[in-house]
């Protein structure tokens, strides 16, 4: 295959022939973000002789261009909104599969509690609680379509806010971007599903082999490091599926695992670590909101969360527009089509 062959505008009109020093600074950055959308590189590890050092540099200067710690602040809020009836949601799928199943699911809820703060998590479990106590299993689930609906609230300002990372213009009917945003809330919720149902299997086959048999602890201890390798890789691909559906951009590569997902989920896991750390040690929001602290600490989380989330998209369409520049510079690849051009959003 050529070297360039990934990098061919697709587009469906015949590429502008024009010279890309012909361009002015603002043709140029519409040209490259027109041929990102069009014609995404194969792997995101290949940086084409790019150093870390401008990566990292292009990343903080697209974090301040689009605005991404204030895109986070409306993502707390959305994910705030969502995360009851996507709770509801998950555990009205669940209820049909198992009429038992409400035990595994508040054990499985008990496993991510682990990242997010213990006040907040309470405050999230009670709420849950209230809400689902006075319904029965056949009322809840008629109501599942309502809950999913309410819950692809966090997923459609992921479609925005990614939309604005790729500067490209959102062009999908209202009715067909709410379903996607459904349909993606489903296998999400499904991915992160299995994620805990890995550890809980790990933890409960470990603790199982440390009883039975004399001698296990060292496989025990093995069996946890490959549940979790494995959740984590499964966290990693509820972000590349993400980066995957909700963008607006012509044509999607998939890919399994991106340096941006990478990132993402490492600044989740940690962030999430050290602000557990941070409550336990200063925790002094009870003591300013009182009541309202638990709220203010989950919307802090859910910052956090959707800090992270951009920020692994903001690596990669970093990368995908520092190799797309290089590669128009250089004249090795054409100029893309005024009809390309038309829906990217700068």
């Amino acid at each position: 295959m050529p070297e360039h062959e990934d990098l061919q505008p697709n587009t469906g009109h015949a590429p502008s022939v024009r010279p890309a020093h012909h361009l002015d600074l603002h043709s140029l950055e519409r040209s490259v973000w027109a041929h990102v959308s069009h014609s995404p590189i194969s792997s995101m590890w290949d940086l084409q002789g790019l150093s870390l050092k401008e990566i990292a540099k292009r990343t903080w200067t697209g974090i301040d261009d689009d605005n991404l710690f204030g895109r986070a602040s409306q993502l707390a809020y959305s994910f705030f909104s969502a995360i009851f009836p996507a709770l509801i949601a998950m555990s009205s799928i669940m209820g049909l599969i198992a009429k038992s199943s409400s035990h595994l699911y508040l054990e499985l809820l008990h496993r991510i509690g682990g990242l997010i703060p213990p006040s907040a998590f309470q405050l999230v479990i009670q709420t849950f609680q209230q809400t689902t106590s006075a319904s029965t299993a056949g009322k809840v689930s008629l109501g599942l379509i309502v809950a999913l609906f309410s819950a692809s609230v966090g997923v459609s300002a992921i479609q925005d806010t990614l939309n604005t990372v790729y500067k490209v213009k959102e062009t999908r009917p209202f009715w067909k971007a709410r379903l996607e945003a459904m349909g993606l809330t489903i296998l999400v919720a499904a991915i992160v599903v299995i994620a805990l149902l890995t550890l809980f299997a790990g933890d409960f086959t470990a603790n199982y082999l440390e009883h039975r048999f004399y001698g296990s602890y060292a496989l025990s201890i093995v069996l946890r490091i490959v549940a979790w390798t494995l959740a984590s890789l499964l966290m990693v691909l509820s972000f590349e599926v993400m980066y995957y559906f909700c963008p607006d951009v012509q044509n999607s590569r998939w890919r399994w695992f991106t340096p941006g997902g990478l990132i993402g989920l490492s600044g989740w896991v940690a962030g999430s670590i050290g602000l557990r750390i941070y409550l336990h040690y200063f925790n002094s929001y009870s003591v300013t909101y009182g009541s309202l602290g638990a709220v203010i600490i989950l919307l802090l989380w859910f910052y956090l969360t959707g800090a992270m989330i951009l920020l692994g998209a903001e690596v990669n369409s970093e990368i995908e527009h520092a190799v797309a520049e290089r590669a128009i510079k250089s004249g090795a690849v054409a100029v893309p089509s005024s009809d390309a051009t038309a829906r990217v959003d700068l």
